[in-house]
């Protein structure tokens, strides 16, 4: 057996342990459920246009309403902050917030937007905050609670809210990994008591709160591991300086229960069959499966009440985005080229998405002018002037031809807000 044939048997052999093939009748009900609204989605693109985004704000608060209700019977009094990074059409902020959510901003441009929605219950996070941005903040204290990324960022606020003469809410953010790229976030563990004591000599800033956030979570696992961690250190804070503690924010990061979806050249096992056999394109899709929301619920909420009520009596904070926007919003495309049976290029291009997700990613591509429950191999290219504007390798329909309109479901995370004029213009969004 040579070299070549030992790393694909091995390769074979992760696969089937790790990476289960995505089934085809789980990506055919799946397909069913948006040929079910095919005419009302043709209409849409006459109406509008493409290439477009559609927004369907009744899913958005189905979701909502699903998140809130199965986290607040774990969690009484839970309260959840829409992240704005995952979509920030105004429309999808509005909405959230008339449905009854709070938002989570990480930059001044997301906390003017996030005012403009009349929104009284905004969190402004991450790293690198100007004295501009904050400044933004302490002139809105009523609405915004500031969540500290550095001892040098309190310093900063103390003097902001100093000039306003306002003192302003603030929690911290804990860094949930000491090495690597995450370190860039929050403050380490081990210097939690050291912050809240700095923080008592200063008169404009209020500090009650924590927060920490890991992302791409499958499984509630690294949420668990990090209010574990967390509560050793409340435990073994002096006098009473954890009862000081209001709300902690255990951050976002849920992945919707599809789970990803990924072509074979996008898992760690099809890039080893490639460095091999160059050639070798693996025809199935994987999925990594995501667990239940009521599993995250369940598993955080008994974290909570063993590691961290025992030393603080505070509210939970928790900031969906992915999972609650992932499935409002899709995009219109029409075939405008056929240069191939095996090749048509499309009115739209992947500076849509923002990237060139659908090299790795794998979604249906959609024919809604010719349905088929049968998916043809073709490559479906954008219209940008570079090879990897690619939407995918497959279609589900009887045939495809110029003229006919494609969907690509699923679109509202990590799209909308990642669009960029590259080439072609921007599309837009309408309501459905």
């Amino acid at each position: 057996m040579n070299n070549s044939t030992t790393v694909l048997h091995k390769a074979a052999e992760i696969l089937e342990n790790v990476s289960p093939i995505l089934e085809d009748e789980v990506i055919c009900a799946y397909v069913r459920s948006f040929l079910s609204q095919r005419k009302l989605f043709l209409d849409f693109s006459r109406r509008y246009g493409t290439p477009v985004y559609v927004f369907d704000e009744n899913v958005l608060h189905q979701r909502a309403e699903q998140f809130t209700t199965t986290f607040s019977k774990e969690i009484p009094g839970l309260r959840s902050f829409f992240a704005m990074k995952s979509n920030n059409h105004p429309a999808v902020a509005q909405s959230l917030v008339e449905f009854g959510l709070g938002l989570d901003v990480s930059s001044g441009l997301e906390l003017e937007n996030a005012l403009a929605t009349g929104c009284q219950h905004i969190l402004f996070s991450g790293p690198g905050k100007t004295e501009a941005e904050l400044d933004l903040a302490a002139a809105n204290s009523e609405a915004v609670t500031v969540l500290i990324d550095s001892f040098g960022e309190l310093d900063r606020l103390e003097s902001v809210s100093r000039l306003r003469n306002v003192v302003v809410r603030a929690g911290v953010r804990l860094t949930t990994e000491e090495k690597g790229l995450w370190r860039k976030f929050g403050v380490p563990l081990a210097q939690l008591e050291s912050f809240m004591t700095m923080a008592e000599d200063y008169e404009h800033v209020r500090l009650c709160g924590l927060q920490f956030h890991t992302s791409w979570n499958l499984t509630p696992s690294s949420q668990v591991s990090f209010l574990i961690r967390l509560g050793e250190e409340l435990a073994a804070m002096k006098g009473q300086r954890a009862k000081s503690i209001e709300f902690l924010d255990i951050g976002g990061g849920y992945w919707p229960p599809r789970g990803e979806w990924l072509h074979f050249s996008a898992t760690p096992q099809g890039r080893i069959t490639q460095m091999v056999l160059p050639e070798a394109k693996g025809g199935d899709r994987y999925r990594y499966p995501a667990e239940p929301l009521e599993i995250f619920a369940a598993e955080i909420s008994k974290a909570l009440r063993r590691h961290i009520f025992p030393y603080v009596e505070c509210q939970v904070f928790t900031e969906p985005g992915r999972w609650l926007v992932n499935d409002s919003m899709h995009i219109l495309l029409t075939v405008v080229d056929k240069k191939a049976e095996d090749l048509v290029i499309v009115d739209g291009g992947t500076n849509i998405v923002g990237w060139e997700r659908f090299e790795t990613d794998y979604f249906p591509v959609i024919n809604l002018s010719n349905p088929s429950f049968m998916e043809r191999d073709c490559f479906i290219f954008g219209s940008l002037c570079t090879p990897h504007d690619v939407w995918g390798y497959r279609y589900f329909g009887e045939g495809i031809e110029p003229g006919d309109i494609l969907m690509i479901p699923s679109q509202g995370a990590y799209t909308y807000s990642l669009r960029q004029s590259f080439i072609k213009p921007l599309a837009q969004a309408f309501p459905l």
